[in-house]
Parts: C-alpha cells; structure tokens; sequence
C-alpha cells in the first residue's frame, strides 16, 4: 500500500526530566536525545513501519539539521520527496516521569512554499503547516478518489479541510477550529461546515466521530506520549488505504498509539506490523 504523507518535519531536542518545569529558574534533565519528529515525520515513520511504502513530502533547510533529518528518515526506509532551503524546524520538548510533554517550537524560517509534483497513492495524510502542499494532497488525492485525512492540529484553515475525506482534530485543534470550549459541541460545529468525515482523538480516551460515535482506546501505563498523535493519524491513514472502515481503522491507529504511550524514546520503539498482532494492551 502506497502512502503519501505531506507538511512539517522537524528536529526534536528532547529533555527527560522528573517534573515539567515552570518558572524562569534553571532545570535540569536526566537523559537527552536528539530525535527526529514533526506531525508529518512521525506519522510517515509510523506508517512505514506498520506496512506502508510511504513518500514524505517536506520541507527541510539547507542546514545540518536539515541534512541530518533527511539521513534519518532515508534511514526508516521512507521515499523522501524533500524541498530544500531556509532553516529547518526545530522543538525543544520536555517530558516528564508520566509520560507528559512540554514543546517549544521553532517552526524553522525562509522555507519554500512550492511542493514538488505528488507521486501516485492508494491513501495520502496531511498537515497544513505546509498549505502549498496540503492543497496539492488533497487535490491529488480527490482527483484520484483516495482518501485523504487532515491531522488537524492547531491552525487548520477551513477551506483546507472542506478538501479533506477525514478530518481528526487534537481536542487544542478543534478548540481553535471551532472556537467551542465544549469538545462534543465544536465535533458538531465542525461536522456542519465541513463536508468529510469528522472526529478528534483524546489521548487515552480514543477517537470520537460526529458519525460512528466513540471508539475506545486501549488502556496503557503511559510513559512517554510524545509522537504518539502523529502516530494514530498515520496508523489511521494506512488502515484506510488497506480498506478497512471507520471503526476498524480507529481501533487500529488507537491500538499503534497506545504501544507507543508504554515506551520511551522515539523511531525506533514505534509499533510494527508484526507487534500490532501479538499480545495486548
């Protein structure tokens, strides 16, 4: 199955520490690693290593950081379909002993706005840091009758997800879609104005859809959800382009999130195909 995944990558600088820190003092983290990550990097990783041949298309600096992103996602066996120039994005990112984050992102600067062409795809993803080429996703994607799902963080334009098959906001995403405090009355805002199918994920409480209602997440002892939404969105879009329904596709990127949640770092412990079949949570 041929995945197509479009919008940011980044490099993450990542702190593990005890407790997240507040205030202007000085802290200090007990482990570093410095990681590959961004909405449309983990989910191309994730989905390569469930089964999916997967095209990243991103956009990368013309920096070390930049050439050291490409080298690692080459190295996860992803197709890269990069446009070069500016800086790249960068996070600093800390995670505390529950498994919780705190980021601090550098959404990288002068970057190129022109995508390259899409290759084919049975089932494509799509941020909308990168607008140009989630345009270009989804149109490739309508033109050719693939489902095509937004992850829909923050700052989600409207017409970009009036193009979208499936739209599943992060709960802060439908916040700032909808303008709603109230999760089930901004799902039912969302699902007037906008055409797909559409949902948001909340963490250890699953996935919930205007149509198709709730579908449960495993229960896991999270140690590290860092990746782990980026993660369920490609998880998601591979199981749709593999033909399964809604509810099959939900329960499979609900079941790949939550391995990630019981493990620590980043790439390398995301679940693969084989592990999605063996034993529980």
């Amino acid at each position: 199955m041929k995945l197509l995944v479009s919008g940011i990558a980044v490099m993450d600088y990542v702190h593990r520490m005890d407790v997240l820190p507040v205030g202007g003092a000085k802290h200090r983290s007990h482990a570093f690693e410095r990681l590959g990550g961004g909405l449309a990097g983990n989910a191309a990783v994730g989905a390569a290593r469930l089964g999916a041949a997967v095209t990243l298309m991103t956009r990368l600096g013309t920096d070390a950081a930049g050439d050291e992103l490409a080298a690692m996602f080459e190295a996860q066996g992803l197709r890269l379909a990069a446009a070069r120039g500016g800086r790249t994005p960068i996070s600093s990112v800390m995670v505390d002993g529950a498994g919780e984050r705190m980021i601090v992102n550098f959404p990288g600067a002068d970057l190129p706005d022109s995508p390259p062409p899409p290759p084919d795809f049975d089932a494509a993803l799509t941020d909308c840091r990168w607008p140009e080429a989630a345009e270009a996703t989804l149109r490739a994607a309508q033109a050719c009758g693939a489902p095509c799902v937004i992850d829909g963080d923050r700052f989600t334009p409207e017409p970009l997800a009036a193009l979208a098959s499936h739209v599943v906001f992060s709960v802060d995403g439908l916040r700032d879609f909808t303008g709603i405090d109230h999760p089930a009355r901004g799902l039912a805002d969302a699902a007037k104005r906008l055409p797909g199918c559409i949902g948001y994920t909340a963490g250890a409480d699953g996935v919930h859809w205007a149509v198709g209602g709730h579908v449960p997440a495993p229960r896991v002892d999270p140690v590290d959800t860092l990746g782990a939404g980026d993660l369920w969105h490609g998880a998601f879009a591979l199981a749709l382009g593999f033909g399964q329904d809604l509810e099959e596709a939900s329960r499979f990127a609900n079941r790949a999130a939550a391995l990630k949640c019981g493990r620590a770092g980043g790439w390398d412990v995301y679940p693969t195909a084989a592990e999605m079949t063996a034993g529980t949570p």
